[in-house]
């Protein structure tokens, strides 16, 4: 991913590009599990497109649904895709920032070996 902490660190415009490239990752991401969550509650709650985007998208973004399961089969649902929202976010999180924290780290590393 990244260069080795003997080599100087990336210059800015490839560390943007590296960037770039791990935020495009990100929204994948995000954009097929808000589809899934999308389709898991208009099969199991039967909610038009609308709010099934909205359900989706407030879950994964860790505020919670706006419309509560009414069928058994809509709150399986509904906690599973919660749990799975859980770890996105986390996933997300470090996907965007790895680049960053690497450039940070490489930096302090490479600064104690010029010495």
């Amino acid at each position: 991913m990244g260069e080795h902490h003997r080599i100087p660190p990336a210059p800015l415009p490839r560390f943007l590009m590296r960037m770039l490239g791990h935020a495009l990752i990100s929204a994948g991401v995000v954009i097929v599990s808000i589809l899934v969550g999308m389709l898991g509650y208009e099969h199991y709650e039967r909610l038009a497109w609308r709010s099934a985007f909205l359900n989706s998208a407030m879950l994964l973004g860790g505020m919670g649904p706006v419309d509560a399961p009414l069928t058994d089969a809509g709150k399986i649902f509904a906690g599973f895709y919660a749990l799975y929202s859980g770890l996105v976010f986390l996933l997300v999180a470090g996907v965007l920032l790895a680049p960053l924290i690497h450039r940070i780290a490489h930096r302090v590393h490479w600064e104690s070996h010029a010495e």
